[in-house]
């Protein structure tokens, strides 16, 4: 029977005999552990050369003697030698020095476990001696912990509080990024708001607090800076936070202002971008906002706002995020500062869920086949040539 235990090499002596491929790897992760490494070898691999050439390593440039674990605290034997691992395995056995014996785990006193990292926590798998056992197992439960599929709180808190502003993407929980869910797994706090993807909110361990600080059009229960203020009071108590917001946390979603916030409050601040629903509900309805030879370009704005001065060309798309209800003023607007009212457009409702639903009509006809299907939030809109390309322009 074995004993698990995680060894602290950094300042000890460690020898490596050997200069092969398994070497090389044992010499690299330990001196990246801060251990004083000695390589015993008469030749070593290229990449162990350069190792050698840019770190401290003292190189041995010749075989195993008697006396060459003189200070070791731990062996990595791997020379490929039978004859020579077995007798720097008996040396260290004799001095009582810990040996992990290459190619021949059941005469060895030590096993390396297959290794990962994920943020702050190390995934270590023993295989029993079956390396590619313990490798395959490592890299499944590294994949899991990157995805958020397996827990990463904190049971006690974090020793510094902070927040990340993550955004979730355009619609369906699919589409919020790998250091999204990551974040999402390690979060004690959780700010979210209607856009975002709160199905991935039944995921959360029943004790991770919950605030919800949706907006809807012209009615904001939560102001902006009790918002800012309670992203600052849970990290201030040594929580994760995690701001979940639709899209882009940087488009139209203010997360500009919560991080200036954080920031003057001396908070720890971390930016996750999303896939900005312009793009990705676009993209949904089979709407590339570019496309050769149709639109150069395109600009986004909000269409709660009267609109400044835009391209009035439908070579150049313009997105319309929100501004259901000012549909046809907005559509009059742009008509009357140069657009042609037979510019194709689209409506994209619960763009990118089961739910989307996609309607077309030219400029001066959006509102009223709008209103006449009854679109409703959260919606945006689409004008410029490149809504033809879509398969449900008529």
């Amino acid at each position: 029977m074995s004993f698990p235990l995680t060894l602290h090499v950094s300042g000890r002596r460690v020898v490596v005999v050997g200069g092969g491929l398994v070497a090389t790897r044992r010499a690299t992760a330990l001196l990246r552990a801060g251990a004083d490494v000695v390589v015993v070898s008469p030749e070593v691999s290229d990449t162990l050369a350069a190792s050698i050439g840019r770190n401290d390593i003292e190189w041995l440039a010749r075989s195993y003697d008697d006396g060459d674990l003189d200070g070791a605290w731990l062996v990595q034997t791997a020379t490929g030698d039978p004859g020579v691992d077995a007798r720097v395995a008996a040396e260290a056995e004799r001095r009582q020095i810990w040996c992990l014996k290459g190619g021949d785990p059941d005469a060895s006193t030590a096993w390396a476990p297959a290794v990962a990292r994920v943020d702050d926590v190390t995934v270590a798998v023993s295989g029993g001696g079956d390396a590619g056992r313990a490798a395959a197992l490592r890299d499944a439960v590294a994949a899991a912990l990157q995805s958020g599929d397996l827990p990463l709180r904190h049971r006690t808190h974090h020793p510094e509080g902070f927040v990340a502003l993550v955004g979730g993407g355009p619609g369906d929980a699919d589409l919020l990024t790998t250091r999204g869910r990551r974040l999402l797994a390690q979060a004690d706090v959780v700010v979210t708001d209607r856009l975002g993807p709160v199905s991935v909110l039944e995921e959360l361990a029943p004790d991770v607090e919950v605030v919800d600080v949706g907006k809807m059009p012209d009615h904001h229960p939560v102001p902006q800076d009790e918002i800012n203020r309670i992203l600052v009071d849970r990290a201030r108590r040594g929580l994760v936070v995690v701001r979940l917001k639709g899209g882009d946390p940087y488009v139209f979603g203010r997360g500009g202002e919560e991080l200036q916030a954080c920031e003057a409050a001396g908070v720890r601040v971390e930016v996750v971008p999303g896939v900005t629903s312009a793009i990705g509900v676009a993209a949904a309805a089979g709407i590339p906002v570019t496309h050769r030879g149709v639109a150069q370009g395109f600009s986004v704005v909000t269409g709660h706002e009267a609109l400044g001065e835009l391209p009035s060309r439908a070579s150049h798309t313009i997105v319309l995020l929100m501004g259901v209800r000012r549909l046809a003023d907005t559509a009059a607007q742009l008509i009357a500062a140069g657009h042609e009212p037979t510019t194709p457009a689209a409506v994209i409702e619960r763009g990118c869920t089961p739910h989307q639903r996609v309607t077309t009509a030219t400029l001066d006809r959006i509102a009223a086949e709008a209103a006449a299907v009854g679109v409703g939030a959260p919606a945006i809109t689409v004008i410029g040539d490149v809504v033809a390309l879509s398969p449900h322009w008529r």
